[in-house]
């Protein structure tokens, strides 16, 4: 039988990937590197990097306009590898906010690694 204290207890998927994320986030800002941080929707995928230590954005990238499958999750990493490169940024830390590293996340993963990016 639940009651009023069994019902405060049970979180949301989005209460557990926000956890998750924290966690993430955290071991990611105490590397001293850059952050690749991606955000996934339905519609879309979003990758930006941002200084771990200013917490300035640097660079970012969506695919608003390249559909959000797989294709369109590398080639959010193919450019948000090209403007890191154009910053002079050539090593990040990944971190995927609490997100399972399959799918659109791993081809966002693997679009950056092939054009250069290093994390």
């Amino acid at each position: 039988m639940l009651n009023k204290k069994n019902i405060m207890r049970v979180k949301t998927k989005e209460q557990k990937r926000m956890a998750r994320a924290r966690k993430t986030h955290a071991k990611a800002c105490l590397s001293g590197r850059a952050r690749l941080v991606v955000y996934r929707s339905n519609k879309a995928i979003y990758a930006q990097i941002v200084d771990s230590q200013t917490g300035d954005i640097l660079c970012g990238a969506s695919s608003i306009n390249s559909g959000a499958g797989i294709e369109g999750a590398s080639a959010v990493g193919k450019a948000i590898a090209k403007k890191a490169q154009e910053k002079k940024i050539t090593t990040v830390t990944f971190d995927r906010n609490g997100y399972r590293y399959h799918g659109r996340i791993k081809a966002l993963a693997d679009g950056a690694r092939e054009s250069g990016l290093k994390f």
